[in-house]
């Protein structure tokens, strides 16, 4: 299936042959495959994606599959990649045009100084990462909507969803996480991250064997303390002391119960009643919460 070079996408033409790489490829292309169809991310005819892109190693491996995929046939949208620059001192301005105009991918790249607005604004000690990706978040939706683009499709992975989850759960006092697919509060623009099932390891291993020019995030990567790098380091350990506890975490939140949850809004817990058989009955609340982007905690 992979083998000839003419019948694959530029991306995957310096792919590694060995039968460990492809079995790695295969299964994040599955399990994005899954993600998409399973979450219903493709809507309507002339579907028009906006691909973040950072130069990190989750949405490198986002771009690929998705390019995979729509080589395939299997992912019927206009890809159009963006990279954000943001202004910070040092950062690499041509790595990732160049790579995109060698891999022959259409993109954007967009210059907004947010670099500056958050370190005037953020006071001494405190984190960057909430302003950081709001300003982000406010200048993808222009730029989507500017380009024409139904969605933002963002590369967060399984181990990002887990690590929010429990940092709501820690911090935020809620049950909640970065969902697969929401609509923003403008109404106008679904947000999309189908790396909801892959591993942050597979990315890492995916990115590294294919050599991507890999950025970092010298701005919030650089701070101390993160909220989400003490819940990294948790799940870390719990990982190390019971190998694949992450997959079963991530399995339960795909396996809510609300009955046995306490939130009244989701389970009509006031309205159980026995019926004539002895049998508990009840009803999910009639109107449950909606779904909106700022469920997940900002500096996700």
């Amino acid at each position: 299936m992979y083998q000839n070079s003419d019948d694959i996408h530029p991306l995957f033409h310096s792919a590694p042959q060995s039968t460990e790489f492809r079995k790695l490829r295969k299964r994040i292309v599955r399990q994005v495959r899954e993600a998409v169809d399973q979450y219903g991310m493709v809507q309507g005819r002339n579907a028009r994606w906006l691909v973040c892109l950072s130069g990190g190693k989750d949405s490198y491996t986002l771009l690929a599959v998705l390019y995979e995929l729509k080589w395939r046939g299997l992912l019927p949208v206009d890809l159009l990649a963006c990279n954000l620059d943001q202004g910070q001192p040092g950062f690499p301005a041509t790595v990732l045009p160049e790579f995109l105009e060698r891999m022959q991918v259409p993109h954007r790249i967009e210059y907004q100084d947010t670099y500056s607005i958050v370190m005037d604004k953020v006071p001494q000690g405190r984190t960057f990462c909430a302003l950081c990706s709001r300003l982000r978040r406010g200048n993808l939706y222009r730029v989507a909507r500017e380009e024409g683009c139904t969605a933002v499709v963002l590369g967060h992975h399984r181990d990002d969803i887990l690590e929010t989850f429990f940092m709501n759960l820690f911090h935020g006092g809620r049950l909640a996480t970065m969902p697969p697919k929401l609509v923003n509060e403008e109404g106008d623009l679904f947000v999309l991250r189908p790396l909801a099932h892959v591993a942050e390891q597979d990315c890492e291993r995916f990115a590294r064997a294919m050599n991507y020019p890999i950025i970092p995030c010298d701005l919030c990567g650089s701070q101390d303390g993160l909220q989400r790098q003490q819940v990294k380091q948790i799940l870390d350990g719990w990982e190390k002391n019971s190998p694949g506890r992450r997959q079963v975490m991530f399995r339960a939140l795909m396996n809510a119960r609300p009955s046995h949850l306490l939130d009244p809004k989701l389970w009509d817990f006031a309205g159980l009643a026995l019926n004539g058989e002895g049998h508990a009955e009840g009803n999910a609340a009639s109107e449950p919460p909606k779904l909106r982007i700022d469920d997940a905690l900002a500096d996700s």
